[in-house]
Order: C-alpha cells, then structure tokens, then sequence
C-alpha cells in the first residue's frame, strides 16, 4: 500500500533558505512542496486554498509576521506549524515562543550555509511528527475525583513535565496561579539549548513566582520563597538530599532532560509531599515516573485529552493508572492551588 506524501507550504522571506527547504523535501519520498512563498499574507491565502499537511514559517516574514500568522492559521484553517528562528536573536526567540503559544507545533533554528546533512534529518523527522499532530482535539468525557488529602505532612513541591504543546499550557497554567502561590515548581520541558533561555524571559513575564533555570547544587526553593525552576537542555533535573542536581545519566525514552527522571527523584525525596502534574506531550516520558509518585503516596494530575495539544505523555500516565485526576488544563491551576494549601487531616500523624 502506498502512502501519500505530506503535502507542505513553505512561507520563508530567504531565497537562499526557501531553497534549501525546497530541495531537502523534494529529496525525501515521504513529502512534496505543495507551494512556496516569501510573503505572509499569501501564506495565508495558499493554507487556506491548499490545506496543506504541514506548514514551515520564519518569524520574519512581510506583511503579516510569523506570529499573527500562526494565530490566523489555527483561527481559519487549524495546520500542523514549525517555526523556524535565528537562535542569536533574543527578541525573536521570544517571539517564537508567542508562536508556540498560539498553536505552532514544534520549532526550530534556521538552516546556515554551514547546516550538513544532520539538520536536514532533523527536519525531515521533525516536520513528519508535526503532521501527526491533530490540529483539532475532539472532547471525551472528563474523569472528575474528588482531591485526596495529603497525608501526613502539607505539600512541599510541585513536579511538573511537558513536551509538544508544552509552551502553551505552562503559559496558561503559570498565568492563572495566585500571585502568593506557596509552593516551588520544578519543570521539565524537552527544550534545545537555543531556546531554553528565552523560555525563562517568556514564562517569566506570565509567572507570579520568579522563574529560572535549575543550578546545580542548589537547595529546592523554600515555601518562603517559591520559584519555576527549569531543568537545563541535555541535563537531567534531580532532587536529591534537599538539593537540586544536573546530571548527565543516560536518557530515558530519547530525552535528556527526562520527566522521569525527575518525578523518580521527587517520589524518593518528597513523597506524598509531592504534586506531580503531566502536562501535553508525544511519546510516553513521565508515564512511569509519575506511577512512582502515586505509589510513594503523591496527589498525581494528568491533562485531559480535549486540552492537550498531544495526548502521548497523559495518555501513558493514564493507561499505567497512575494519574488520580485527569484535568481539563483551565482547570490545573486551581488544582494546583487548593492542593498547594491543603493541610494534613487530624488524626494522621
């Protein structure tokens, strides 16, 4: 049986870039260029006519930017997007995250003169999983559990992992926190190293606690003083001791940083005095980590299929039976917060 070939739009203001686009898809059995464009307003115009399988962008592009023409396309005609970025342009890094945020799927540095055959491996692959991607979710039915209290002794850290559409929905999340949210908040998105940065900038500006990204052997923030503390790119993030650790163990399901590796670490260190939250992601990363965190007694949260971008990681965590409340994303936070203030029941010692 033969398979159709994904159908992509170039929109790239660069000749030299569209060119080097057009001949890596052209070379690959698996995808064609349905059209090419330097201009963002036609970009619009050829998704809408064509309905492409997939859409490559710049930031940069005349008449209407890389951004506004994510959100039309996810407004008017929802498609698979991957953006690309200059990584040394701080501003348009942050810009690229505006991008994910408004529904594009997964992003990337701009191929240079210098770019071989790896990157065009990585975008060959990377392009072939964005298409995989629904563009729009279908609702099932909410699993709704009343909270179970924390035992013993009141929260003292939440574990968060996210991948595809992981951007977004940390955005959201961080947004709609109360501003003396008590606890800290260790992350774990798959991010490249020339994102992780502007990551920190962009989540800061919707975070009512200060966020950052993870020291090695620092302590785990105080309740006194909470933060969003990122794990590095190619690093795994660990508790241990009290502390914080940046590790270069081996990685778990083809990450480094790994959302087991850090919910692992949390069940040992803090047990049931652990929220653990598995956010939007592809693949099955964090699915057995946070099994860990409810059989050591932890409140666990998956995000519900209708809100995920990707349903991969929640799903995993679902099928294992290790999420106790599958969550709708608009409401996490609010989870978050009540869990975050619970205090142990009387009676337990």
């Amino acid at each position: 049986m033969t398979t159709r070939a994904l159908r992509i739009l170039i929109a790239e203001d660069s000749p030299t870039v569209r060119r080097r686009l057009v001949d890596a898809f052209s070379a690959d059995a698996g995808c064609m260029v349905a059209a090419e464009t330097a201009d963002g307003d036609r970009a619009f115009e050829l998704c809408q006519r064509l309905r492409p399988d997939v859409v490559t962008l710049d930031l940069a592009l005349p008449t209407m930017n890389g951004v506004e023409l994510t959100r039309r396309i996810m407004a008017h005609c929802p498609t698979p997007i991957v953006v690309f970025s200059s990584p040394e342009n701080r501003n348009r890094g942050l810009h690229l995250l505006d991008a994910l945020s408004a529904g594009a799927v997964d992003a990337m540095e701009k191929p240079m003169r210098a770019t071989g055959e790896d990157w065009m491996v990585e975008l060959l692959a990377r392009v072939k999983l964005a298409a995989r991607v629904p563009s729009i979710t279908h609702p099932l039915g909410r699993l709704k559990l009343e909270p179970e209290p924390l035992r013993d002794l009141p929260a003292r850290a939440v574990v968060i992992g996210a991948s595809t559409g992981g951007p977004a929905a940390m955005k959201d999340i961080l947004q709609r926190l109360p501003r003396d949210f008590p606890l800290p908040i260790l992350l774990v998105m798959h991010l490249s190293e020339q994102f992780e940065v502007s990551m920190v900038e962009w989540l800061g500006k919707y975070s009512p606690l200060p966020v950052r990204q993870a020291v090695d052997g620092e302590m785990l923030p105080s309740t006194c003083r909470p933060a969003v503390v990122l794990a590095r790119a190619n690093r795994h993030l660990e508790l241990s001791e009290g502390l914080l650790r940046l590790t270069n163990g081996p990685e778990r399901h083809s990450c480094r940083p790994s959302v087991d590796v850090l919910f692992e670490s949390a069940a040992r260190e803090l047990g049931g005095r652990a929220i653990g939250c598995l956010l939007t992601g592809m693949g099955r990363d964090g699915a057995e980590g946070m099994d860990a965190l409810k059989r050591s007694g932890a409140v666990t949260l998956a995000q519900d299929e209708a809100s995920s971008v990707v349903f991969g990681m929640p799903r995993e965590a679902i099928r294992l039976g290790a999420a106790r409340h599958v969550v709708g994303l608009q409401d996490i936070p609010g989870w978050l917060a009540a869990l975050a203030r619970r205090r142990p029941e009387r009676g337990h010692a």
